[in-house]
């Protein structure tokens, strides 16, 4: 029974590979053991593979933000069916990445609304059309440019758009009442992030961005990162949104320093280490050294 378990997982995990091959975190995140885990006032995180999945569990019906991929969504929903027979007002999504919204389609018939930036939408689709998986998409429905608002019961959420970060299309998403702010993957908690110049993405503004979070909510918001280099601390605190900008800005330094120096981005790409951001670990430093070298030289 173990063989035949094991030999079946196996097979999962090759399918999804095949099939999201392009998502850098797919590998590193298949079959998990999901945790379904309350925060405070109703609002709760979801984590298997993929993004960290935040739920609200409403008076009057659930909010999921994020859904991971097909192979984990339905284990959130089965969870949030167990609390209670609601209907799903909002499937919300932080940005475009499969391991954020290829479980959307889980969602096909039973989220009233689809919501998301729109520079999201439009890179949703486009990657699609380019990997010929449109059909397998749950696109979203109802986009917005700087902002949204919508209630849910006794809660209100907010979303909140700071322009190009991680992507072009990121948006962060406050649940009002129990003050908990999902920022996505606009931070990567101690681990090195993916940074997507091919979809729009700009360290210098992600700074300025991450500035603009620290500044609009106070020290008793509980933020939710999308990633984690310790899965178990998908959650934390403003502290570690400056640790997180912090790398960002050490990593254009050094960089910048190097470059300065006449070094090649070869030599550059050699680096095992962002000086002044120790903690940073994990795999795809490399892919950090490139976007900041390819963005100061313009390219």
């Amino acid at each position: 029974m173990e063989r035949r378990n094991f030999i079946k997982n196996s097979a999962l995990a090759m399918a999804l590979l095949s099939i999201y091959k392009t998502d850098v975190f797919a590998q590193q995140n298949l079959l998990r053991a999901y945790n379904f885990k309350p925060l405070r006032n109703n609002v709760g995180i979801f984590t298997e593979q993929g993004g960290t999945i935040g739920w609200l569990n409403s008076s009057n019906g659930f909010a999921v933000i994020d859904a991971q991929f097909p192979a984990s969504a339905p284990h959130v929903i089965e969870e949030l069916k167990k609390l209670n027979e609601k209907p799903f007002k909002y499937l919300i999504n932080t940005h475009h990445h499969g391991d954020h919204t290829a479980g959307n389609i889980a969602f096909k018939g039973l989220a009233e609304k689809v919501v998301a930036h729109q520079n999201s939408l439009v890179n949703q689709k486009r990657a699609a059309e380019k990997a010929n998986n449109l059909d397998q998409q749950l696109l979203p429905d109802t986009t917005f440019g700087t902002g949204w608002k919508a209630p849910v019961g006794d809660e209100k959420i907010s979303a909140y758009y700071y322009g190009s970060g991680h992507t072009n299309g990121d948006a962060v998403y406050h649940f009002e009442n129990a003050n908990i702010v999902h920022v996505g993957d606009l931070v990567f908690n101690r681990r090195f992030p993916y940074i997507d110049r091919e979809n729009g993405a700009h360290i210098g503004n992600w700074i300025t961005a991450l500035d603009k979070i620290t500044s609009q909510f106070d020290k008793d918001t509980l933020f939710i990162w999308g990633h984690s280099l310790d899965p178990e601390k998908v959650t934390g605190n403003k502290d570690d949104i400056k640790a997180y900008q912090n790398y960002l800005k050490s990593l254009m330094t050094f960089v910048g320093g190097e470059i300065k120096q006449g070094k090649t981005k070869e030599d550059i790409l050699k680096a095992t280490e962002i000086p002044g951001a120790p903690e940073w670990k994990g795999d795809g430093i490399q892919r950090s050294l490139t976007a900041a070298y390819d963005e100061l030289k313009g390219v």
